[in-house]
């Protein structure tokens, strides 16, 4: 049996008191709505939205309740709730190469376009959205599917 959310609880809260039954009350412009099982598989299904401004940047809480909804959220840092990066590494500079290649598909898929810097052997992604100058749940969506590049 669900929790009784009771008068004047937050949307927080109704969240929290969720959780333990693996059901989340999901936000989308304009409605909600609920679904069953983990989050954390479902950022890498689902579609960066094109950023127009005027919109704020993820901060404190939300912020780091959407970064532990990452597969691998220990390997992405935060870095002063602005943005987000991650080392990967390979064996040679032409798998580094042909991750960074990978990246740029799912990237241009997605019109969302992260900092790339690859050198021998290491690949190097940083991302966060630059119309609101922050991260914004699309840089986490992005993060989620460049983890399923892994090989």
């Amino acid at each position: 049996m669900l929790p009784s959310p009771g008068v004047g609880t937050s949307l927080r809260q109704i969240c929290d008191k969720l959780q333990p039954f693996a059901l989340h009350l999901v936000y989308r412009p304009g409605h909600f709505q609920f679904r069953y099982g983990s989050l954390m598989s479902e950022l890498a299904s689902r579609t960066c939205v094109p950023c127009r401004g005027g919109v704020p940047p993820l901060k404190g809480k939300e912020l780091s309740d959407l970064h532990k909804q990452l597969p691998d959220f220990a390997h992405w840092k935060v870095v002063n709730e602005h943005h987000m990066t991650r080392t990967f590494t390979f064996p040679d500079f032409v798998k580094a190469l042909d991750f960074v290649n990978r990246i740029g598909a799912v990237a241009e898929e997605q019109g969302h376009h992260p900092d790339i810097l690859l050198t021998w052997g290491k690949v190097e992604v940083t991302l966060w959205t630059h119309k609101v100058d922050g991260l914004t749940e699309s840089d986490f969506i992005m993060a989620a599917k460049i983890d399923k590049l892994q090989p």
